[in-house]
């Protein structure tokens, strides 16, 4: 992870990846997997998502880890939270009722916290590595999950050469050799957006999709 670039990026709000509203393709799936409510929901590289608090609001416990501590504080602030904090090896942790927060590296979690959560909800996290950091992110991080952990995984594609990540596109084929085989991993979704992403064709990105899957961990 490269925590000044992405200090920087937060810093000067170039946050393309923010979305001012929650991940319509996450509430059309997510009931998919029958995650009982109380649950434990892990979310990698939270930044300040509005995802999370959709979550809360389903009866569901957020651990969410972010790097850039200017996520944290906005997400706070922009939603009045009063969180209290206290510091471990792997960060300050941020807690406001049934979310928290680390602000830490996420390679750098503690495995117990990480075999406590029951899911995992991954819009933004995969794709935001180069290909040199996917393979650790998913056996590091997702391979101290328990078993029976599902997850919900957003990834795009697009001609990588077309476009300098991040965000990278994530290949289908590289999504499988990833988790399997200790993950179980369906398509849920393949949806065509370019035309709703004007950044990608300004950069002159071909072709975009977004993948949906399920993961089930075995």
């Amino acid at each position: 992870m490269e925590p000044d670039f992405w200090q920087q990026r937060w810093q000067e709000g170039c946050i393309g990846f923010h979305q001012d509203r929650e991940t319509p393709l996450m509430l059309k799936h997510w009931p998919s997997l029958q995650v009982p409510a109380g649950s434990q929901v892990f979310v990698p590289l939270a930044g300040k998502s509005l995802d999370m608090l959709w979550f809360v609001s389903q009866g569901y416990r957020v651990f969410g880890v972010e790097l850039a501590l200017p996520a944290i504080e906005q997400f706070l602030a922009e939603h009045a939270l009063h969180a209290e904090t206290r510091d471990s090896p792997a960060g300050r942790h941020y807690r406001a009722g049934d979310l928290e927060l680390v602000h830490g590296d996420v390679f750098a979690q503690d495995p117990a916290e990480l075999a406590g959560c029951d899911a995992v909800y991954d819009r933004a996290a995969l794709i935001a590595l180069p290909p040199v950091l996917r393979q650790r992110y998913a056996s590091e991080v997702y391979g101290r999950l328990p078993g029976g952990c599902r997850g919900l995984l957003i990834t795009l594609e697009c001609p990588q050469a077309e476009k300098a990540g991040p965000p990278f596109s994530v290949a289908e084929d590289e999504v499988r050799a990833l988790f399997s085989p200790q993950w179980e991993v369906g398509v849920l979704e393949r949806r065509e957006i370019l035309s709703q992403q004007p950044n990608f064709i300004a950069e002159g990105v071909s072709a975009l999709q977004t993948v949906v899957y399920e993961l089930r961990r075995l």
